[in-house]
């Protein structure tokens, strides 16, 4: 049996995504251009709150769409969760780091490929460890019941 994910859980979720998320973008983004690391920290402290609130309402509408054990998901569905919710933060985050960086849609667009990539790369394993460890504590948990 499935425990659901409460509010609370999902919060924490979502935050230990983000935490992780923006310290290793934010180190993507400083090799890869010459911003400073300051504007690309506050960058991406604004990108990681847009995905974190992007995060919990995508998450909470898929997940009554998309019912059963998650950590049964296949792989095939897991690449499908990750590219609906990475194209559809794209949508917010593209004008946010054009505008703050003070660069061209087409450079932010770039950068923003970049950075979803690696968080496509990120999130897709982020969620399977996540999910798993989650069912052998819940698992673990009931057991010991």
């Amino acid at each position: 049996m499935d425990a659901k994910m409460g509010s609370l859980e999902r919060m924490f979720q979502a935050v230990l995504f983000e935490v992780l998320a923006v310290t290793l973008s934010i180190i993507g983004l400083a090799v890869f251009t010459e911003h400073a690391i300051s504007a690309l920290s506050g960058t991406m402290i604004i990108i990681a709150t847009i995905a974190m609130c992007w995060n919990f309402v995508f998450n909470w509408f898929f997940d009554k769409v998309a019912t059963g054990a998650k950590e049964q998901r296949s792989v095939l569905f897991r690449i499908f969760h990750v590219i609906l919710f990475q194209g559809g933060l794209l949508v917010f985050t593209i004008p946010v780091m054009a505008s703050i960086l003070n660069v061209g849609l087409w450079e932010a667009l770039i950068m923003d490929i970049g950075v979803t990539f690696f968080i496509t790369l990120y999130a897709f394993t982020f969620n399977l460890v996540y999910d798993h460890t989650r069912a052998y504590i819940f698992h673990s948990k009931n057991a010991a019941c």
